[in-house]
């Protein structure tokens, strides 16, 4: 690895573990389209480096998860109950998404969906409103479903799902702090199932640059774990001095250019 990758990554698991715990977003919206350019620079086709920034950004929201259901559960938000009822469908649709949709569909396909998944997720910031609850939480079979959907898109965007699962839960009537940490419990079987799935689907594929494994690149997740995982507790800590609301206004502009970003590479490629 370079010493400027190096850098860049450090910078960026710097910038992306701090809005985590400043903003309650996960790395990914952020990790995606700056991977995407740094493997790009290394001489990554660009199809392959959208799928190996996706890849690689959801290996890190294993670590980032962990750390984050850890602190959720130490204050009692997490409902383990709803977290069982989610987690088969999740699992089952992150290890069809990171096995065989990933592998099959095309970067340009993904990066437009990228691309579509953080558009919305930005509007929703912009707005900054929650659905109003209108119902009780549907059963077994339905929350497996909605789980299997989380697991599915959640693998083809490399994210944790956060910005779906939190409005479904809240939707139903969860109060929103309890959908926050339920939802970043959820972020940990959705990450393993869809790395998991990622290195299987990958297993075969050339190594595009020295250090990678398939689709991961581990040199990066090597820099990003630790850093991420260090920072996130940082910016939760800012959150209380902060003035989180315009912050996310502000956040939200960025992840807008970051998805036009990503509509061009789609587009382009």
């Amino acid at each position: 690895m370079s010493l400027l990758l190096a850098v860049q990554l450090l910078a960026l698991g710097l910038t992306s573990g701090f809005l985590a715990g400043l903003l309650g977003i996960g790395g990914g919206m952020l990790m995606v389209p700056f991977l995407t350019a740094m493997l790009g620079a290394q001489g990554v086709p660009s199809a392959l480096a959208v799928k190996m920034a996706i890849a690689t950004s959801m290996a890190c929201i294993v670590a980032t998860a962990a750390s984050s259901t850890r602190a959720h559960h130490s204050r009692g938000a997490v409902d383990w109950g709803l977290v069982r009822g989610f987690s088969p469908g999740v699992l089952l649709g992150g290890l069809l998404s990171g096995a065989a949709l990933f592998g099959l569909l095309k970067g340009q396909v993904l990066a437009g969906v990228f691309a579509a998944f953080v558009g919305f997720s930005a509007w929703q910031m912009w707005r900054g409103r929650q659905p109003h609850p209108h119902r009780t939480l549907p059963g077994p079979l339905v929350l497996g479903g909605v789980g299997m959907v989380l697991g599915v898109l959640s693998g083809l965007v490399g994210a944790g799902g956060g910005f779906l699962a939190v409005p479904f839960m809240v939707w139903c009537n969860v109060p929103v702090h309890r959908a926050v940490a339920t939802s970043a419990a959820l972020g940990l079987p959705v990450a393993l199932a869809n790395t998991l799935g990622y290195v299987v689907g990958g297993w075969n594929l050339p190594s595009a640059l020295p250090g990678a494994m398939g689709y991961l690149y581990l040199p990066a997740l090597a820099v990003l774990i630790p850093i991420t995982v260090l920072m996130a507790p940082w910016g939760a800590r800012a959150a209380h001095a902060l003035p989180v609301a315009q912050l996310k206004k502000t956040f939200a502009l960025l992840l807008m250019g970051l998805a036009a970003y990503m509509a061009y590479k789609a587009l382009s490629t």
